[in-house]
């Protein structure tokens, strides 16, 4: 489905946790997704890709003084991930323990979703088209068609 308010696969966000590893198995096991490569050494990596769907991201470890949203004590951006069955996976990430901060819902910018706090405090949003909504129809101005 297409939605004129939520276009898909267009950024690829660099993503940092304290303990990459940690968060590797986390992202895996809670979120769903599947890892792509590791690179830098073996036994401590310095970085990942992985994808949910079609959604990819890039993850690493904290350089330096940088801080992680739980380390800040906010949040520093949201992620959005389209997937299929929202419904599924919002089951499986409330089984898994993880800090839910938006419950299922259908938005009026149609979208289906909830969103969710990773164990760094990064905020994602899980979501699928649930129509297609004009985004002037919710008060938005429309600046560029495309």
């Amino acid at each position: 489905m297409n939605n004129r308010s939520v276009p898909t696969d267009t950024i690829l966000p660099h993503v940092i946790y304290r303990n990459l590893p940690e968060a590797i198995a986390w992202l895996t096991s809670v979120f769903g997704f599947v890892e792509h490569y590791r690179y830098g050494d073996p036994n401590s990596p310095s970085g990942a890709q992985m994808r949910a769907g079609r959604a990819w991201i890039m993850v690493r470890d904290t350089r330096g003084s940088e801080q992680t949203p739980a380390e800040l004590g906010y949040g520093t951006q949201s992620l959005t991930i389209l997937i299929d069955d929202v419904e599924k996976h919002y089951a499986h990430t409330q089984t898994e323990g993880a800090k839910i901060v938006e419950e299922l819902r259908i938005t009026e910018y149609g979208e289906f979703q909830y969103a969710v706090l990773d164990l760094d405090g990064h905020h994602w949003v899980f979501s699928r088209h649930a129509r297609d909504a004009d985004p002037a129809s919710w008060g938005a101005q429309v600046t560029n068609l495309f």
